[in-house]
């Protein structure tokens, strides 16, 4: 895993907070040929310019929440805690429909409208979360995979590198 350190000048049109992007390849290759280079540089220099371009590179890639919005109203609120407790659970919003009350159409509009997240995108996000904690844990990715709720681990793999740009080996690789 890589980090950027933005000098307070240069946060213009940046997140305010904290946040993760899904590395484009531009990106990555940016931030690759940015490790080496010195760390004082002319702004017109070489470098420079890769640190402009990663920064366009950063303000145009849309913000990755790593936590999971809770939404308020109680039939999705019951979907989510059973989600949180078995991130494991594939059940859909059809299925879930007559458990809690309410349309599939309904809870899906629920899910828009108080979490920013359709349900399937809620539902990889805890079981990404769940996962990275898992895998901090030192538990292996097979492991983590299956009881995540994924078919097997090379599924699980690519979800990791879509949401957070890496595979989880180099998300938690200790070389930098």
């Amino acid at each position: 895993m890589r980090s950027v350190y933005v000098r307070e000048n240069s946060v213009d049109g940046l997140p305010q907070e904290c946040g993760v992007v899904a590395v484009s390849p531009l990106l990555r290759e940016l931030i690759l040929g940015a490790v080496d280079s010195p760390k004082l540089y002319e702004p017109a220099s070489r470098t420079g310019r890769i640190m402009d371009l990663i920064l366009d590179e950063v303000r145009r890639l849309p913000v990755e929440p790593l936590h999971l919005p809770e939404p308020w109203a109680p039939r999705a609120r019951q979907i989510t805690t059973a989600l949180r407790e078995h991130p494991e659970n594939s059940t859909t919003l059809e299925d879930w429909g007559p458990v809690v009350g309410a349309s599939p159409r309904t809870l899906a509009r629920l899910f828009l409208a108080e979490t920013g997240m359709t349900f399937r995108h809620w539902q990889r996000q805890v079981r990404l979360l769940e996962g990275l904690m898992r895998l901090a844990s030192g538990e292996p990715v097979t492991t983590v995979a299956l009881e995540v709720g994924y078919e097997n681990p090379s599924t699980f793999i690519s979800m990791f590198r879509r949401s957070l740009g890496v595979t989880p080996g180099k998300y938690f690789s200790t070389d930098d």
